[in-house]
């Protein structure tokens, strides 16, 4: 039966198109960022032709880029012209104001896009396409992670009171910056950072740049095998479950657990699907990213409180940071 007419013309095919033409916004901002654009702002408004003369633009690809990005509120345009929305002069335009996600930007445009290229046989395959980390690339995906964590960490500490806590350990973690962030805003806490590799020489370098290294015991070992520190009051898991099998994640949070002091916390930074009601987008898409860059692999929230349970914690919260993962808050039993 045809559809009358007036249903057809209730029908919004603008969710589909949004959804479809988003690479081109992403590419747009990642030009943006690269060509200086947010930088050239960060003193305030200009008209079009200061932009083009401060970053070197072609005038006709600086007002592709600029409305673009009023478009996608990223910019904002007035009678003096074109200036930075809060987010954009906060971690975009290099003022040393917050986290600078600039290298997060390049990491997207350089590592991980090329990579989502070839989704659509890593969906049909669930195998991540191989990951060339030759030359600079390397430090390029190093420099992104580590940028976005920076940013969770940030996140964590405005959403999360340190300050009733003593003695935190950062188990398996992936970045210093966790700790390094709860270090300077608590003068009264001490840390200790247990993982292996070279995490923990990045760890130690970030501990060292944030000046807090003399409340913070580094060490390394494989928290599956090695002896693990006890006497927390707080215990840190920060992207450690995407990494491991559940059997393995089974065994990290019983090794928290043994860590943990009688009523210590938990809080088990990653992202986490969710099986009913609407997901969360930013944990499905990095569902995907991990899937093709790596295989790793973002878990049902249930099941990773389903391990919790298992090894004595108790779950008692869920945090959402902005534009970051979720932290499943628990209680040691």
């Amino acid at each position: 039966m045809p559809v009358p007419s007036d249903a057809r013309a209730a029908v919004d095919p603008a969710p589909i198109v949004d959804v479809a033409i988003g690479y081109m916004a992403a590419k747009q901002l990642f030009a943006a960022g690269e060509a200086g654009l947010f930088a050239a702002l960060a003193d305030g408004p200009a008209p079009l032709d200061e932009i083009v003369a401060r970053t070197g633009l072609p005038a006709r690809t600086a007002l592709i880029l600029a409305d673009t990005m009023v478009g996608l509120g990223l910019l904002e345009r007035g009678d003096a012209g074109y200036a930075n929305s809060p987010a954009t002069a906060h971690h975009l335009a290099g003022s040393g104001e917050g986290v600078d996600l600039r290298p997060f930007l390049t990491f997207l445009d350089g590592v991980s896009y090329p990579h989502w290229l070839g989704f659509g046989e890593t969906s049909r395959t669930a195998r991540p396409a191989p990951l060339d980390l030759g030359g600079d690339r390397l430090g390029t995906f190093l420099g992104g992670v580590m940028t976005y964590n920076a940013l969770h960490a940030a996140m964590l500490v405005r959403c999360y009171d340190f300050g009733g806590h003593r003695r935190v350990l950062d188990l398996a973690g992936l970045s210093g910056s966790f700790l390094a962030e709860a270090l300077r805003a608590h003068p009264g806490l001490s840390a200790t950072f247990m993982s292996d590799g070279d995490l923990v020489g990045h760890a130690e370098n970030t501990l060292a740049a944030a000046g807090v290294e003399d409340r913070v015991e580094v060490t390394g070992g494989d928290p599956l095998s090695g002896e693990v520190p006890t006497g927390f009051d707080l215990v840190l898991l920060e992207h450690v479950v995407h990494r491991f099998d559940p059997e393995h994640n089974r065994r990290i949070v019983a090794a928290a657990r043994k860590a943990a002091e009688p009523g210590a916390r938990l809080l088990l930074l990653d992202f986490f699907l969710e099986p009913t009601g609407t997901p969360r987008l930013i944990d499905t898409l990095h569902a995907g990213e991990y899937l093709v860059i790596d295989g790793t692999t973002v878990y049902p929230r249930a099941e990773v409180e389903e391990w919790l349970v298992e090894a004595g914690w108790h779950p008692v919260d869920v945090l959402e940071l902005p534009g970051s993962p979720r932290v499943i808050v628990a209680e040691a039993r």
